[in-house]
């Protein structure tokens, strides 16, 4: 499945907001060919952003930062989350238990046995991590992020 065609019922089955328009248009706001797509990241930013990969466990150095300010897309600098948001999930990732509003989208992921939750950014569908029904109040979700895919800017 395109990385574009973002499903309702990913979010909906999970009690998220409905995804955004793009969702049903395919389009993103920010738009860049594959060739701009490699120029302008690195050979692990390109197959996790781009390519929906996973980067390996405990290798993000965004991981234990407790620095208030926002995470925001690498590949568009949109701000998707809040430190505020920020907890230790103890997973290895950086987790957050929400996004700030209307800055992701989600559809089902199949990669494997089982059907998870994947999140893009809204602004130019750059693969983020997976939504879990496992963090803490107040959401009890838990969005596990890749690191590569984020850029930390202090308030």
């Amino acid at each position: 499945m395109n990385r574009r065609d973002f499903l309702l019922a990913g979010s909906a089955g999970l009690g998220l907001a409905a995804a955004p328009a793009f969702a049903q248009s395919g389009s993103f706001e920010v738009t860049r060919s594959e060739a701009e797509w490699r120029e302008m990241l690195t050979d692990l930013e390109y197959r996790v952003m781009r390519e929906e990969g996973t980067e390996r466990a405990g290798t993000s150095e965004l991981t234990d930062l407790k620095t208030p300010g926002l995470y925001h897309c690498r590949g568009c600098d949109q701000a998707l989350y809040s430190s505020e948001a920020k907890y230790d999930s103890g997973t290895g990732w950086p987790s957050f238990y929400e996004a700030l509003p209307d800055a992701i989208g989600t559809k089902p992921d199949r990669k494997l046995l089982t059907v998870r939750t994947e999140c893009h950014c809204d602004r130019c569908g750059s693969h983020l991590g997976h939504i879990f029904d496992d963090g803490p109040e107040p959401t009890g979700k838990r969005h596990c992020l890749n690191g590569v895919s984020l850029v930390f800017r202090a308030a």
